[in-house]
């Protein structure tokens, strides 16, 4: 992990750390917020020993408000695993569509609203090296605290595209030159027949649902998972990993 020196945004202590901002808790969430650039830092809450732990890391972060375990219990929320450290932040500047051009990769969901599923996924794509992940505005979690710890920092490494109606988005993909590759469990091709070197996107669906019958219409291919197991389907996160993994040693 790249050392920084002092962060060019500025570190504010605060009285009060209620705050209608994003809180992302957890060691490597937050410590990928204050190394990303993009971000605007407003506080930054850790206990002694996490400090210490910034301090190894090479932050420099001046303005640093030390509380105990319970403090930071308070601000990350009830039941948050935050390893001693929460940071206050705005949210991510909102990126646009076009911005994908010339990505080797894409990932596309198609409601997928469970913040621990889409962090879990933003974790993989990222690992993969994955250009943007896009989704709906009305039907996707916010860049929550959850989202975050999911991600494992992934959140600040994906570009994370809203966008108001997943059809027309699905044709500025293909208008870009992406392959559309939709995963649906009962059809009959897998993965394994996707060995176009086109720019791909990986369009994913809901557990339960799977992608929506227009969604699979925008789709270039469709293709499925071989699982050869009882267990015919998986978790949209762990079909996301596997299926870009599967992809990316195509490619």
């Amino acid at each position: 992990m790249a050392k920084t020196s002092k962060p060019a945004r500025q570190h504010h202590r605060s009285g009060s750390p209620k705050s209608a901002r994003p809180v992302i808790y957890g060691w490597h969430s937050a410590l990928a917020a204050l190394q990303n650039p993009a971000r605007v830092i407003h506080a930054v809450y850790a206990t002694a020993n996490a400090a210490n732990r910034l301090a190894e890391a090479g932050l420099d972060l001046s303005a640093l408000d030390i509380r105990d375990n319970r403090d930071i219990d308070r601000i990350a929320g009830d039941g948050a695993v935050h390893q001693g450290l929460a940071v206050i932040c705005d949210p991510l500047p909102g990126r646009d569509l076009a911005e994908v051009a010339g990505a080797g990769l894409i990932v596309v969901l198609d409601q997928v609203t469970d913040p621990h599923n889409v962090g879990a996924i933003l974790r993989s794509a990222a690992a993969f090296g994955a250009g943007a992940l896009v989704m709906t505005a009305r039907h996707g979690p916010e860049d929550t605290g959850v989202l975050a710890k999911a991600a494992s920092g992934g959140l600040e490494h994906v570009p994370v595209i809203r966008v108001a109606n997943l059809a027309r988005a699905l044709d500025q993909i293909a208008h870009l030159g992406f392959l559309r590759v939709g995963l649906d469990s009962r059809h009959d091709d897998t993965i394994e027949s996707i060995d176009d070197t086109a720019s791909l996107a990986l369009v994913l669906g809901a557990e339960g649902k799977g992608l929506r019958r227009l969604t699979k219409e925008k789709c270039d291919r469709l293709v499925r998972l071989d699982i050869p197991g009882p267990i015919a389907s998986l978790n949209v996160s762990n079909a996301a990993a596997i299926a870009l993994y599967a992809l990316t040693r195509r490619r």
